[in-house]
Parts: structure tokens; sequence; C-alpha cells
């Protein structure tokens, strides 16, 4: 994208959304996610994109807000690659980015993947996740979840890891499974967790160790294919961790926005790497540029919405274990 001939005008925002219930992993629980939404003008057009503060890097939406401002004020017209080389990657510069490809959009009248060279849309299975929790809630959350989706993602800690997985196999016993292990099996027997794990047909497993501990995987041989996530946030990194992983998961809060995501993305296929795209806890707003790029991947993990107690009135549309754009955003 050229940047605009006259000033662009840049805001942003803070919104909290509740979560339906709650929201567990190991590092913790969630009872409602803050966002922060930019929005870019050049006075005809608006463009607005969404992106969730990595919470576990210290990010907040208040933060996210005051970097973005401070950009604009530096920066009265801007391109994607300027905004690249001038701020640091997370969540604010996802929100600006989004934005900026959005305002591209509305420029010229044309869908986000004509102009991020991306795949024509079409629906998707995505993953639901059930969130962690003992055997018996997990199995019935599996089989409560297992009469619309047919992938399910698991969330689990380094302990009861087995009875986990075998209790939601029992509540859903055809769905597909997948696991994000959140960094926790740094003392585990990771090919042997992965074998007893086989069983149940988990198919890919999530980040088993702590990011910047991948040599641990260095002598692993998984009959499941490991799947790079903390670990992974640019397109530099991807060197580094083919050696450990055969699939690299693709956030663009992570990546900070989707031209950098769009760049891993070439990266890792050309070094042999599958693709997941996941996402954190977001609105529909967020999901749109994820899902273009998850039209490229093998395993897709855009459910945010899903897990919020409401979404936005433009939502994605999500049906049966799809995802798909709905009619306003197509």
């Amino acid at each position: 994208m050229s940047p605009s001939a006259s000033p662009l005008s840049i805001s942003a925002t803070a919104e909290r959304w509740p979560v339906n219930g709650s929201f567990i992993i190991s590092r913790g629980a969630k009872i409602h996610v803050d966002v922060v939404v930019c929005r870019i003008s050049d006075g005809t057009h608006e463009g607005i994109g969404e992106a969730t503060p990595i919470y576990y890097e210290g990010e907040t939406a208040e933060n996210c807000v005051t970097a973005i401002e401070i950009f604009a004020r530096a920066h009265g017209s801007f391109d994607q690659q300027t905004l690249l080389d001038h701020m640091p990657r997370g969540a604010a510069r996802n929100a600006l980015d989004c934005a900026l490809w959005d305002l591209l959009c509305q420029q010229t009248g044309q869908p986000l993947w004509q102009q991020a060279s991306l795949p024509e849309p079409r629906a998707l299975t995505s993953a639901f996740t059930i969130s962690l929790s003992d055997p018996a809630t997990m199995e019935a959350d599996a089989r409560a979840a297992a009469d619309t989706h047919s992938l399910l993602k698991l969330k689990l800690s380094g302990s009861d890891d087995h009875a986990r997985v075998a209790a939601v196999h029992r509540g859903a016993p055809d769905a597909r499974l997948i696991v994000d292990a959140n960094e926790s099996w740094n003392n585990l027997d990771i090919a042997g967790e992965a074998a007893a794990l086989a069983q149940w047909g988990v198919e890919l497993i999530e980040q088993p160790v702590s990011a910047g501990r991948d040599d641990l995987l260095a002598d692993v041989r998984s009959p499941i294919p490991l799947c790079a996530d903390e670990s992974c946030h640019t397109s530099a990194d991807i060197p580094a961790l083919a050696p450990y992983y055969q699939a690299v998961n693709i956030k663009l809060d992570k990546a900070g926005g989707l031209t950098e995501s769009i760049r891993i993305a070439d990266a890792a296929e050309q070094a042999g790497l599958k693709l997941m795209v996941g996402c954190m806890l977001s609105t529909s707003l967020a999901i749109r540029p994820a899902f273009a790029l998850a039209q490229r991947a093998g395993w897709v993990d855009l459910d945010g919405p899903l897990l919020l107690a409401k979404d936005r009135d433009d939502a994605m549309h999500f049906a049966g274990g799809q995802i798909m754009l709905g009619r306003q955003n197509r």
C-alpha cells in the first residue's frame, strides 16, 4: 500500500468484552478480554482493525492505545513497510496494520483476499476450545460441543493430561483433536507423552516446551506433529524453529499484523513447515483478516468470538463447526 497523499487521521480505543463463563488455560482464567480498536481515515474512507494485547508479554489495551497515539503523532501518512520499520510487533501494530489493510479495501472497493494476494475465501473448519479443567468437566464440555464442532482443541497443563484427553475422547469419540500444552511439558518425556496421546487420535501438539527452550525437542521423535506457538512471532524466527517443529501457529497479534503474518506463512512453507492460524480471545472484527490468511492453513483455530458472551453486530458466521464471512463482510 502506498502512503496517502494527505495526512491520515488515526484513533484508538480500548474495549472490554465479557467471556461466556470463563476461559481457562494453564496460565489462569479470564472472565473478559480487553481489545484495542484502531480507526484510520483519509477523510473519505475509514479502515478499522482490532487486536488483543498479549498479556503474558506485558501488553494491555491501555498501553497499546498509547503506542498507537505515539505512532500517529510521528507519522502523518504511512504504508505497511513504514509500520514494520517503526513499530515493534504486538497488538498495537496489529490493530494499525489491519486498519490500514481495511482502509485500502474501502478505497479500492476490492476485498481483502485480493488486496493481499490470498486465496478466495471458502468456509473453513475451525477448532473449538475445551478449557482446562478436571477430566469429568472437560468430558462434559466435549460432549456438548461435539454436536456442532468436529475439531476440538484441548488446553493441557502438564499434569493429568492423559486423563483429560481420554475423557474428551470419551465425550466426543468422533471429533478430531488437537492439544495445546501451553509450554507445560519441559520436564516430561515429550515423545512418550505424544505416543500416549496418539491412541486417542490427537493430530497436533502445540507448544510443548517453553518459548526459548525449543532445543529440548532436539532428540524428540514424536508420532504427532509439534507446532510452535509462543516460540513463533515473526518470519525471522522460522529458521531457528524448523529443526524442532513440523508446524507453526500464526497469530496476527503475535506477529504484529497481517503483513508480517503473510511473511511468516511464506517463510514457514519454504522451510517445509505446515501452517496453523489461530487467535486470541477477540470479536469477529479481529478474526476477519486472520480468516483471510487461514485459507492457506492446514489447521484453523479462530473460535475467539464463540467464547465471548456476545459478538459484534457484523459478525463472522459460525455454523456446523465452520467459519465463513457473514454476508455483510463479503
